[in-house]
């Protein structure tokens, strides 16, 4: 039902790290580095155990800003399950984390998961454009989640 490739509109971002004798620092987000209806609202980190996977979903309306930064890495799958975009039905694989930093930018109606490979506990960060349950709290959470429907043609490997 999918293939394999490039998802249009889904912007990747490698992160530089610059050491020096204290650690490192790393830029994740830079107002003039984005499109503004992906302007980050809220900000918060997840942590996710060994071998764990979260997803998949999609949003209809919030883009995802995620940051894999470490510890650990990541396999983040993603499906374009819009419609009318030119990658509809495509299916993009690939490796995030501590080995190799990124932010990626997930529009509405991509189906996105990620599980945690690297083998001990990792952090990732996701600066979203939307509030989560919205003002307040007080909106429906805008998230259709496929993981727990065994007909889902969302599958992991």
């Amino acid at each position: 039902m999918f293939k394999n490739g490039k998802i249009y509109d889904v912007i990747f971002k490698d992160l530089n790290k610059y050491t020096d004798d204290r650690g490192w620092l790393t830029e994740l987000f830079r107002q003039d580095e984005i499109a503004g209806e992906y302007t980050p609202v809220m900000a918060y980190v997840s942590m996710t155990l060994p071998d764990v996977t979260r997803g998949p979903h999609e949003h209809v309306a919030q883009a995802d800003f995620f940051a894999f930064i470490g510890p650990s890495d990541f396999k983040l799958y993603l499906w374009d399950n819009r419609v009318n975009s030119p990658t509809y039905r495509v299916r993009q694989l690939l490796y995030v984390g501590e080995n190799t930093p990124k932010t990626v930018i997930i529009p509405p109606g991509v189906v996105h998961a990620y599980k945690n490979v690297g083998g001990k506990a990792g952090m990732v960060v996701n600066l979203p454009n939307r509030l989560y349950a919205g003002d307040g709290k007080k909106s429906p959470v805008d998230e259709i989640r496929h993981e727990l429907d065994p007909k889902s043609p969302f599958l992991l490997d």
